[in-house]
């Protein structure tokens, strides 16, 4: 049976788009079917082009090959600029906001051949007030945040790949409660400029799609790499799996996903060991949130003195928190992140990568917010790549996903580990079946 174009990969769309197998029109009028079917129920876009999109792919198909992501659907992250649709960041005081120019991401996946769909569904200025969107898998439950609509439109396959942000847990939840991959890559290795600021030394750059070589494609663009075109890894990694101290706050599906795949990795022939838990790890959970509250409370300035009022309650009081942090304290906050780090970083010395939790469990009930970014907050603070690879299944049926983390300015090798590891994870849970057809869809 053949796959529906909607559903096809990124990489392999481009592979097709690149061949003239397959016209850029046919996968746009693909998703654009797809989004007009399910959209009233999942509510992942705030605004969308048809036309415009349309009239690129078709221009596309009359020209010459644009780069890596020619012809390919991209949905946009609302807290990015584009000079061709509102941005609203999530927040009603920027109802009517049209930036003049395109965030520098939005420009590069352009210039590379990549035709926008659509702005995705944002929390507000990416905090913790939830949108309308919904999860795929089970629309009474959340997609995750802030980057929820982003996550929702690649696991429903309306675009194969999606640009997001994380500051928190912004990528890795959402992926981890849609059951697909995200993407986020070492701090600053993609520019953030258009991209509205919540926290200097926290924001980051990336994005979603259905596999590994799936993010690693848009990466290549994204951070100047043509090396993750072909990503390529023939050792046997060693592997440091880490609870973290928020391990108490882990549920059983995924402490039994974590169980599995150190079994199955050490089965593949990876070396797998348990890393220790420093006691010092349990001050970076509120050490990140205080960083976070300070800079979100200067970053946020205006909206926070001038449009107090159009603030949700839960924004208002980690900015009212962050403007009781002194300049003083920041420092030393940041002082100790760093001293965090610098540990952090020699145990790459040992491990090839870290395997984590990516989230405490299954996508928690829509009404309870978006869920908990505790697991990724560290790994965030340091400023480290993380991919999450969806793996497991929970008691409601819903996604698991696992973390991987690498070295600090060694995405490829991270992007290269994480297929390997991805594909004797899936093996091994399901040999007959890709990532992408895991779950049902609606």
């Amino acid at each position: 049976m053949s796959t529906a174009l909607n559903r096809l990969g990124a990489l392999e769309a481009a592979r097709k788009l690149q061949r003239r197998e397959l016209t850029a029109v046919q996968l746009v009028r693909a998703c654009f079917a797809r989004i007009e079917q399910r959209e009233n129920t999942i509510h992942a876009w705030t605004a969308l082009q048809k036309q415009a999109a349309l009239d690129h792919a078709e221009a596309l198909d009359r020209g010459a090959l644009r780069g890596p992501l020619h012809g390919l659907p991209l949905g946009v992250k609302d807290l990015f600029d584009t000079a061709d649709l509102p941005t609203r960041y999530g927040s009603p005081i920027y109802e009517r906001h049209r930036p003049g120019l395109d965030a520098a991401a939005v420009a590069l996946c352009r210039h590379a051949g990549a035709v926008v769909i659509g702005k995705t569904v944002t929390t507000e200025f990416a905090t913790y007030q939830a949108g309308p969107t919904r999860n795929p898998r089970n629309e009474a439950y959340t997609p995750g945040g802030s980057s929820s609509g982003s996550a929702a439109a690649v696991a429903d396959d309306m675009v194969p790949f999606a640009l997001g942000s994380q500051t928190a847990g912004s990528i890795i939840r959402p992926a981890s409660y849609c059951g697909i991959v995200g993407f986020k890559p070492t701090f600053g290795a993609i520019p953030r400029a258009g991209v509205k600021s919540l926290a200097e030394s926290l924001d980051t750059v990336g994005g979603f799609a259905r596999s590994v070589p799936d993010v690693a494609l848009f990466a290549s663009v994204l951070m100047r790499d043509p090396r993750m075109l072909e990503l390529s890894y023939d050792a046997k990694p060693r592997i440091g799996m880490y609870r973290s101290l928020q391990w108490r706050h882990a549920q059983s599906e995924t402490k039994e996903a974590f169980a599995q795949a150190a079994a199955t990795l050490a089965r593949a022939g990876a070396h797998v060991e348990e890393v220790p838990l420093p006691p010092e790890d349990c001050m970076l959970v509120q050490l990140h949130a205080d960083v976070m509250a300070f800079e979100a409370s200067q970053s946020l300035a205006y909206e926070r003195l001038e449009h107090a009022g159009q603030l949700s309650a839960k924004i208002q009081a980690v900015l009212e928190a962050g403007a009781q942090i002194t300049a003083e304290e920041h420092i030393k906050n940041l002082e100790r992140a760093a001293d965090s780090r610098a540990r952090v970083d020699q145990w790459f010395d040992k491990y090839d990568i870290l395997l984590a939790p990516s989230a405490s469990g299954e996508a928690p009930f829509a009404d309870l917010g978006t869920g908990d970014p505790q697991f990724s907050r560290a790994w965030t603070l340091f400023g480290l790549p993380c991919l999450n690879l969806p793996f497991a299944t929970g008691p409601q049926g819903l996604p698991v996903g696992l973390q991987l983390i690498g070295r600090r300015h060694d995405d490829y090798r991270t992007l290269s580990i994480a297929a390997w590891v991805h594909e004797r994870l899936l093996a091994a849970r399901e040999p007959d079946i890709g990532a992408s057809d895991m779950w049902p869809r609606g």
